[in-house]
């Protein structure tokens, strides 16, 4: 039996935002090392690493243009080639204005490992192969997630927080070269009068548009708290709070990262079968506030490591049910029109997750890493309401 031919192209796609999520989520596994070693404080470790997501949200709306103009190829080995160089500024940082400096780099690269899979996707899918495959690029690359839990807590421990990054840079080499191999030129079609002002304009006109903004309230808050708890907070609540060592905390980590890589996929199974996706948006992300409020809960309690595991599990496999907001929003747009508008929507994923990480980072300075996850927690049920109310 032959593969179908847009397989291998997705998954070398999709590589990269195992890349993406693998490189974005190091810090929670050694941010204790990582702030001692470039002398700076929790809170300001905070700030350094939400200048990751801002950046990512600036460039969306290059990207999206450039996705629908020039074709997923060139855009897609342009940003990883500057992701790579993003990783290594990482990996060399002797201050932390050079490791400021290498997040703002890596977001912009990273801001089409998504895009161009999604894009890719949705131009040579139907509607119907879209919504499964959706949701298998998204759980794939989060499995880059399960890289920053366990094996790199070990590799930290054992060598150092910089061959994590070290390591996020080979990631990244073998994403370039699968493209470079798998994926032909597909340049768009030719559309006479069609300007790249013109297309930014149509970018933020897809941001801005009344119709789409239920969808784009939940996706402000959604991502947000996924970097939250796994990609900064949730290490720091284990090792600290808790008191577990680096290693067993990522193991920890390692469970919740399983169901978001398993969720994205169950999730595209359940809205197949039930449809309502409104209310399975709905439902997700209160279920994913209510376990970081359970989670909080057990700290003073004294819970056991197990209950925390098990909470960020359900917080994993809830929090997936985000990827039908994709789904939806290409049930709206045209496919010409899709690298432009999942850019849009991006723009609020990513620009959330940087008000909220700094946000948290200040809730932090006041109350601890309790603090922290808690603005999560509420932004969650806030974002939740606006989506149902102009859904």
């Amino acid at each position: 039996m032959t593969t179908a031919p847009f397989v291998l192209p997705l998954l070398a796609l999709t590589l990269g935002h195992v890349f993406s999520n693998a490189v974005r989520t190091l810090p929670a596994v050694a941010a204790d090392v990582l702030a001692a070693d470039l002398a700076i404080t929790p809170e300001t470790l905070a700030a350094i690493t939400g200048a990751f997501p801002a950046a990512f949200a600036l460039a969306m709306v290059p990207v999206g243009v450039a996705l629908d103009r020039y074709g997923v190829r060139p855009v897609a080995l342009w940003l990883l080639a500057i992701a790579g160089v993003g990783a290594a500024l990482a990996a060399l940082a002797p201050s932390a204005g050079t490791m400021l400096l290498a997040q703002i780099v890596l977001g912009a690269g990273c801001s089409g490992m998504l895009m161009a899979p999604m894009t890719h996707a949705a131009q040579v899918l139907d509607q119907k192969r879209f919504g499964l495959w959706s949701g298998l690029i998204q759980g794939i690359g989060n499995s880059g997630m399960l890289l920053s839990a366990s094996p790199l807590a070990w590799l930290v421990e054992v060598a150092g927080w910089r061959a994590g990054f070290w390591a996020c840079l080979g990631l990244g080499a073998l994403a370039f070269a699968a493209v470079a191999l798998t994926l032909r030129a597909r340049p768009p079609l030719p559309q006479p009068g069609r300007t790249i002002l013109g297309d930014t304009r149509a970018v933020l006109g897809f941001a801005s548009s009344p119709r789409l903004m239920g969808i784009f309230a939940l996706a402000f808050v959604s991502f947000g708290a996924v970097l939250g708890l796994r990609g900064l907070w949730g290490g720091p609540w284990l090792m600290e709070v808790k008191g577990m060592a680096r290693i067993p905390a990522g193991h920890v980590l390692l469970l919740g990262t399983f169901m978001l890589v398993l969720g994205p996929a169950l999730a595209g199974w359940v809205s197949s079968r039930m449809g309502r996706l409104p209310a399975l948006l709905a439902a997700g992300h209160l279920l994913a506030a209510l376990c970081i409020l359970a989670l909080l809960a057990g700290g003073p309690l004294g819970t056991p490591a197990w209950a925390d595991a098990g909470l960020m599990a359900l917080f994993g496999l809830a929090i997936s049910f985000q990827v039908l907001c994709f789904a939806m929003l290409r049930a709206r747009v045209r496919a010409e029109e899709s690298g432009r508008a999942l850019s849009a929507m991006n723009i609020y994923f990513f620009g959330g997750a940087a008000v909220l990480q700094a946000l948290s980072g200040l809730a932090f300075a006041a109350g601890g890493v309790g603090a922290a996850l808690l603005t999560f927690a509420v932004a969650l049920v806030v974002g939740t309401a606006l989506f149902w109310r102009w859904r």
